[in-house]
């Protein structure tokens, strides 16, 4: 089995997963937090929903800058519905399944790297970016799902099931 294939397999799942927290995001609600300090509840769930489309941009580039000395090109347009949410996940789901099955196993065995500044901060071969960013979204998407109870929202099934939801996720 190639890498590519367990990837395909647990975007699949990721995203499927994911969908089911997106669908309760709270509309009207993207500037609450629960503390001063956290990402406020529409960054978390724009988070969330662009994650999968950072694989695309792990097999097809070779790094990236989080702060580059000229500045940042990229134009985000927040997402404020449910609906935009989704479909960024589905575009992004779409995109990666594209890159993965686009590449090799050779290919995800080159170095990517994280830079801020130009600075290198991380380089890692492109398969363990790509398994770390599965587990970093697993970790916002927990998050958002504290945020769906704080805000009295039934949390859904994600591994399994939630106390509001209880089939198997």
């Amino acid at each position: 089995m190639q890498m590519t294939d367990l990837f395909l397999a647990q975007l699949e799942a990721e995203t499927k997963r994911t969908r089911r927290a997106l669908e309760r995001v709270p509309e009207g609600r993207e500037d609450w937090k629960p503390h001063e300090k956290s990402m406020t509840l529409g960054r978390l769930a724009m988070l969330v929903a662009q994650m999968p489309s950072w694989l695309g941009m792990i097999i097809h580039r070779d790094d990236l800058d989080l702060n580059p000395a000229n500045g940042s090109s990229a134009v985000q347009r927040p997402l404020r519905t449910v609906a935009e949410l989704v479909q960024a996940l589905d575009q992004g789901a779409a995109d990666a399944r594209q890159a993965l099955t686009s590449t090799s196993d050779e290919h995800l065995m080159k170095p990517w790297r994280l830079l801020v500044r130009g600075s290198v901060v991380s380089e890692e071969l492109r398969h363990v970016v790509i398994r770390d960013t599965f587990a970093h979204l697993a970790h916002h998407r927990g998050q958002l799902t504290v945020y769906l109870r704080l805000n009295n929202v039934p949390v859904p099934a994600i591994y399994g099931p939630s106390a509001d939801d209880a089939r198997f996720g």
